[in-house]
């Protein structure tokens, strides 16, 4: 479901009121704003006799319906609690926007009309909260349909009259929505239709946004010698590539941020290959790229003003007999040699590769990469957190914060050098893991890759088990999850934006 938003001033209240649907605001137990107020007296008192349901908790998502009342061309007024002022903050407003847009949806309503208002002792602006409901909105109606035949996703108009527009605000969040959901339908293509061949035209939103793309592709890699993008690469009947993207903003100087991306268009595991149930959801085993790229569209569509690279090592990991093998040497574009000791952690060999790439190349003022590496993640911190490994504790506390302000949350786990005596081998520089399977996997693979950030200031972020969901969650339905997106778009508006503006 797509949403088109019209805004109008405040003096249109009256035609507004004419409107099929409206939706006013509560704050908690404080009750309706001024518009909604005004709605409730034109109703004869409807809808302050709804509210008094004993079910309603005055908390932030809560939708009450009244149906046809009295005094009202209206044929339904709907009433979205914000929840205690004082406690409202911008992930609370999405959660509320996002709360809405499904009560819509299962009403089947394809246009509503918001009276929006602000509410007293707020810490967060009106403009803010008006732009954090509308982005809920958006992110809640995302669907991806490619293929189907019966769509069953109409359009949202959504009219709002505010006195309290934050253009800037409006804009940040509608940059932000397009930079989640191409990065959860770049999640939700299945192999077929995103593989390496095809990965540079799914870029084109970026280009078009201003960011310059440039694709490495086999004879380059050769060139340059990223042996171990290759070695993965080599199984597939498509051979692998490397992305760089750049983004410079207005004003933007110095050194450049770099976000490096895990881009494994299907995992079958290679030469160690996964079981059938495991294959499934490999198609989303990119998703640590589609969150780069999601970002960086964010970024260029608002036109922030910061300079942001990114570089996608982008393969599949399939069986031929030109797999790579356990017990192959491979040399890196570093010239560090790693011993293959299981074909499916081909992750942290793409990874390899593209962060000496981009430590190298750009010389950037910090590193942060993302990828969907391991299981041992997911079993160690389940479906709340996902793994945070840092070399640089500020970087590491900027990021912590910025997931818990959008949702996306982190956990900081060891990043020590006791790990590396388990990837110590006796006939290359490097073990691609330890010797036993079970044994702390994700540090490991952590300290593995630190090898090749070349002492850049670095934070590593293992998202596997949240690329995707089978559930509905509050943000999305299930299918890609655009997970991260919004975690580097707010860390990035803290740490390089804020002090600029």
């Amino acid at each position: 479901m797509s949403i088109t938003i019209t805004t109008l001033a405040r003096s249109d209240d009256a035609a507004a009121g004419a409107a099929p649907v409206i939706v006013v605001l509560k704050a908690g137990a404080g009750g309706l704003g001024p518009r909604g107020r005004a709605v409730d007296e034109r109703a004869g008192g409807a809808l302050s006799r709804a509210l008094a349901a004993p079910r309603l908790r005055g908390e932030a998502g809560e939708c009450v319906d009244v149906l046809a009342p009295a005094g009202l061309e209206a044929r339904r007024v709907m009433i979205l609690d914000l929840g205690a002022a004082a406690a409202l903050t911008p992930l609370a407003a999405t959660l509320a926007g996002a709360a809405l847009a499904r009560r819509l949806e299962d009403e089947a309503e394809p246009a509503a009309t918001l009276l929006f208002d602000g509410f007293e002792g707020c810490p967060v602006s009106p403009g803010e909260v008006l732009a954090r409901l509308v982005l809920g909105m958006r992110l809640r109606n995302y669907r991806f349909q490619m293929m189907a035949r019966d769509d069953t996703a109409p359009g949202l108009a959504l009219t709002v009259v505010s006195d309290a527009l934050d253009g800037a605000a409006l804009a940040r969040g509608a940059a932000l929505a397009e930079g989640v959901t191409l990065a959860r339908s770049l999640v939700n293509y299945p192999a077929s239709h995103l593989h390496p061949d095809s990965f540079g035209a799914h870029l084109a939103p970026l280009r078009a946004a201003g960011v310059t793309v440039e694709e490495l592709e086999r004879p380059e890699l050769e060139r340059l010698g990223m042996g171990a993008v290759l070695a993965v690469g080599n199984g597939s009947a498509r051979p692998p590539r490397v992305f760089v993207l750049e983004y410079r903003g207005p004003g933007a100087e110095g050194a450049p941020l770099a976000l490096v991306g895990k881009g494994m268009c299907f995992d079958a595991g290679g030469l160690a290959i996964k079981t059938g149930p495991q294959m499934f959801t490999m198609k989303g085993d990119m998703a640590g790229a589609a969150a780069v790229i999601g970002t960086m569209l964010a970024l260029a569509q608002r036109r922030a003003p910061v300079h942001v690279v990114g570089v996608l090592g982008v393969a599949e990991n399939m069986l031929s007999g030109a797999s790579y093998k356990p017990g192959d040497v491979v040399t890196t574009l570093s010239g560090r040699t790693v011993e293959v000791f299981d074909t499916d952690c081909e992750g942290r060999m793409v990874l390899a590769d593209v962060l000496h790439y981009a430590a190298t190349r750009f010389q950037p003022a910090a590193i942060v990469d993302l990828a969907t590496l391991t299981y041992s993640v997911m079993r160690g911190l389940g479906h709340v957190f996902a793994g945070l490994f840092a070399t640089d504790d500020e970087m590491a506390s900027g990021i912590l914060a910025a997931g818990e302000r959008v949702g996306e949350r982190f956990w900081r786990l060891p990043l020590d050098r006791a790990y590396d005596k388990a990837l110590r081998s006796p006939i290359a520089d490097l073990r691609q893991h330890g010797r036993d399977l079970e044994d702390g996997d994700a540090p490991m693979a952590a300290a593995f890759l630190r090898h090749f950030t070349e002492g850049r200031p670095w934070v590593h972020l293992d998202i596997a088990g949240k690329e995707m969901t089978d559930e509905d969650l509050p943000l999305a339905r299930p299918g890609g999850v655009g997970f991260a997106v919004q975690l580097l778009e707010e860390w990035i508006d803290a740490t390089a934006i804020a002090g600029r503006k």
